[in-house]
């Protein structure tokens, strides 16, 4: 999509909310898990609004993301949006939605491979239990 950089931030997140998804879905098939209530417990861990603000702030820290993907997750951490956070609060659901921002905007611009690239990175994070370091 050459018009991707013209998309507001809560645009690029609906985007990238999906695509990080997919690849958290299949890790998890991989996995061997297949009960859906078991699926949608381990999901959070990956896809949580809390997790996706941790994920970011890994990034940021170690200098993972490009000048070009900070601009795209500033835009969507800074994007208003109309709906409320959900068991969060308002921060993390925004630094959230600047993380799925980014994998909107890479996705529509067909970088495939960097897309994958930041997926399976933040996967092996989680995996890790890297993400519960971050409050």
């Amino acid at each position: 999509m050459k018009n991707a950089l013209q998309l507001n931030g809560i645009a690029l997140a609906y985007m990238g909310d999906s695509a990080y998804e997919v690849y958290v879905r299949a890790h998890l098939l991989e996995l061997g898990l297949t009960k859906p209530t078991r699926l949608q417990q381990v999901s959070t861990h990956y896809v949580s609004a809390k997790a996706q603000a941790a994920l970011i702030g890994l990034m940021i820290d170690d200098n993972y993301l490009t000048e070009e993907e900070m601009n795209i997750f500033k835009r969507g951490r800074n994007a208003k949006s109309y709906t409320k956070a959900k068991n969060t609060s308002v921060s993390t659901y925004r630094t959230s939605t600047g993380f799925e921002a980014v994998f909107g905007y890479l996705y529509l611009t067909e970088q495939q491979e960097r897309v994958a690239e930041l997926a399976h990175w933040c996967i092996q994070q989680v995996d890790a239990g890297r993400t519960h370091e971050k409050k």
